[in-house]
């Protein structure tokens, strides 16, 4: 008995157990890596399908301006009238309801037509942060002073991006805004309207179907699109729900939530990565201030997570080049914190 129980022992012994442990550890990371992919593709799958009616009509809506010419129509709208224009992209993308990707095509069809790129960046820094009803619900859970607040920032967000880019391109910067494998058919601010293949920039046809090179271009204009929001739009749910698994909104409230003079640039820094939903963060940044977070902070946090979200950055990424982009980030950064200054000093 007590040779038998040697020998079991010996065998033990003998047995290769820092290959066990690694094959052990190995399944153990392989699981949870696989468990991770796993969770990563239900995500993107449920939020492509979520989003799906929006960007198909999107992809319509611009496929459409484009066959029919009208795209020559909106950039001969923006000549001479850039000041205005600024303004009124700014007021625009603060009132609509389109986030931060799913302007992507709309702002294809902008850049392709020619239009200038400091009022398509002063729609695009507005667009992601609120809309009317944002501003409702936001009034209800967090005060109307900072509903009206976030719309205000938006709309001053969109001014301050619209008005900087447009002294940088005054003086010969961003001449070739468009990336060259972005999907966009010509670089912004060529003053390019409609494909020539297809009709002159000046004529415009509405029922577009009843002619052949028109559908034929419909058809180019919607694949295309259509390939680069799908693309694209599974890169930026991915990455949303990989940092949804390995940062929780929760652990937030270690890093921001008191009030401490870096309360807004460490509200920015954080928020600018992560999308928060507009309706989902708002139990959140509630409860953020009800553990003792200044308003400011909060803004900048909201403002941050919405306009500087890689969510939201990445449609900017999939249309133009990267100076643009830095430039981009950078004002929606500065924006943010200046925003989230600003609101702090209002309700103070």
């Amino acid at each position: 008995m007590r040779e038998n129980q040697a020998a079991r022992s010996e065998r033990l012994r003998r047995l290769p157990w820092p290959c066990i442990d690694a094959l052990i550890l190995g399944g153990l990371f392989m699981t949870l890596f696989v468990e991770t992919v796993v969770e990563t593709a239900l995500f993107v799958a449920e939020n492509l399908l979520f989003v799906a009616p929006i960007v198909i009509f999107a992809i319509l809506l611009s496929s459409a301006i484009r066959a029919s010419g009208a795209d020559g129509l909106i950039t001969r709208a923006f000549e001479d009238r850039t000041l205005a224009m600024i303004a009124a992209a700014s007021a625009l993308g603060a009132i609509t309801p389109v986030c931060g990707i799913g302007v992507l095509p709309i702002i294809a069809g902008l850049l392709a037509g020619g239009v200038p790129l400091a009022p398509i960046m002063a729609f695009w820094l507005s667009s992601p942060i609120t809309d009317p009803a944002m501003l409702t619900v936001t009034a209800g859970l967090l005060g109307l002073p900072f509903a009206i607040g976030k719309t205000a920032i938006a709309f001053g967000i969109g001014l301050f991006g619209g008005f900087a880019t447009l002294a940088v391109t005054a003086r010969g910067g961003f001449a070739l805004a468009a990336r060259a494998d972005g999907g966009v058919g010509v670089a912004a601010g060529s003053g390019a309207g409609a494909d020539a293949a297809c009709c002159g920039p000046l004529t415009v046809m509405w029922p577009f179907w009843r002619d052949t090179a028109r559908r034929r271009q419909f058809l180019v204009e919607a694949r295309g699109t259509a390939w680069l929001m799908l693309k694209w739009l599974t890169i930026a749910f991915a990455l949303e729900g990989l940092l949804r698994s390995y940062l929780p909104p929760e652990l937030i409230v270690d890093f921001v939530g008191g009030d401490t003079p870096w309360a807004i640039p460490i509200a920015v820094t954080i928020g600018a990565p992560i999308y928060l939903d507009g309706y989902a963060s708002l139990p959140l940044v509630r409860g953020l201030i009800e553990l003792g977070m200044a308003p400011g902070a909060a803004m900048a946090f909201m403002v941050a997570g919405g306009i500087t979200s890689l969510y939201a950055s990445v449609a900017v990424w999939a249309l133009v080049s990267r100076t643009v982009f830095v430039w981009y980030v950078s004002l929606a950064v500065v924006g943010s914190a200046l925003g989230g200054w600003a609101y702090g000093l209002a309700v103070a």
